[in-house]
């Protein structure tokens, strides 16, 4: 009989959790991680359900994910402890076939609630799940150091930002070319930030809430991991280069468009048209 515990996909989430705790990117209970799983996917491990998993309402429809699996992190649960227990720090939900609710089926065996994000996450899948044809599949939130480090020092237009990390390193054009949206700061866990990173998901894969963080949208946990560690990095170089006097030189537009046409993608043409973020 195959245990839950080894089921990749609570495998995945333990693996990509504790790169993200090493990363410095998820202190204490900062950071969650949805995702979502096809019903073949969940079918074999049925014999580990609960045989009265708790209902739970949710706070914003969600018909888009009517019927659909997730496995997410819990709320208050730090990430360095999800490869000691992970039956307690995930869950294993199903949205009901309404989208007005969901079941815990499996996991936080010592109580508690999925991460108070979760209707962030719910309608961010709903929006990537439709604009990716259901390829995108995680949304990953976590607080980048460098990346957030930038939201306070630099021009927060979306463009111009975009712009700095595709010259900070010359694989961010290639690994996000759609750029990085950016919210107005806004407090988290409510309805309304996750209404507005949905919105800049219909865009964008990488979303920045200034001085907080940063929301990734991708196909696979290691795809979502690799998008955000690539703009963490630019931004490292770029915190560096700013700390030793600016820049003085950079990927030129030209350059630019070299590499679009090298990797065959298409930059976002407000971001190659712009100029760069500078320190405000």
């Amino acid at each position: 009989m195959q245990n839950i515990l080894n089921a990749g996909f609570v495998q995945g989430m333990v693996k990509v959790t504790s790169d993200m705790w090493l990363k410095g990117w998820d202190e204490r209970n900062g950071g969650n991680v949805s995702l979502r799983l096809l019903p073949e996917e969940v079918s074999a491990f049925r014999a580990d359900f609960y045989p009265e998993p708790r209902c739970i309402e949710l706070s914003q429809p969600v018909p888009a994910l009517a019927g659909d699996w997730f496995i997410v992190t819990g709320s208050g649960k730090f990430f360095r402890n999800v490869q000691l227990d992970p039956a307690d720090c995930l869950a294993l939900l199903q949205v009901d076939d309404s989208g007005l609710a969901y079941k815990i089926h499996w996991g936080l065996c010592h109580g508690g609630l999925p991460t108070s994000e979760l209707a962030a996450h719910f309608q961010s899948h709903s929006v990537r799940k439709q604009l990716s044809q259901g390829a995108d599949r995680v949304i990953m939130h976590c607080h980048a150091t460098h990346f957030m480090a930038l939201s306070y020092v630099v021009n927060l237009d979306p463009a111009r930002f975009t712009r700095l990390l595709w010259e900070g390193s010359t694989e961010c054009l290639v690994v996000f070319p759609e750029g990085v949206g950016i919210l107005p700061w806004m407090v988290p866990g409510t309805d309304a930030i996750g209404q507005a990173t949905a919105d800049a998901m219909t865009k964008h894969s990488l979303v920045m809430w200034p001085f907080h963080g940063v929301f990734g949208a991708g196909p696979t946990l290691d795809e979502t991991f690799g998008l955000i560690d690539t703009a963490e990095k630019a931004s490292e170089v770029v915190v560096k280069v700013l700390s030793m006097g600016g820049i003085r030189q950079s990927i030129t537009t030209e350059q630019l468009m070299e590499l679009a046409e090298r990797f065959d993608v298409r930059p976002w043409q407000a971001a190659l048209q712009a100029e760069r973020s500078d320190v405000a």
